[in-house]
């Protein structure tokens, strides 16, 4: 009966603490977009259009540009043997 009570609060403040933490990036995200618009001096209109347009954009991956420099490495490595293409893919994704 314990666990149960237990894994119930657990569920519950899962499901509150979400909303929190989506509303925050969201936040933080229309603070961004009004500081860039602040910066281009926008007013009115053109502001409010900047804006939006800003929070629609999604947000560049971070992740796609290591998984091309993976590619990248994984392409060099093509012909040799296991031992050799592991050791030059490691000395290639550790250069910048």
């Amino acid at each position: 009966m314990k666990k149960l009570l237990a894994l119930a609060t657990l569920g519950i403040f899962a499901a509150v603490a979400s909303p929190a933490f989506a509303a925050n990036s969201q936040s933080n995200k229309m603070k961004e977009c009004q500081a860039q618009a602040g910066e281009k001096k926008l007013e009115g209109k053109d502001r409010q259009n900047f804006v939006n347009e800003c929070l629609k954009a999604k947000p560049a991956k971070a992740e796609s540009k290591s998984k091309s420099k993976l590619a990248e490495c994984n392409a060099k490595t093509k012909g040799m043997t296991k031992e050799e293409a592991d050791k030059t893919r490691s000395e290639c994704m550790k250069a910048k």
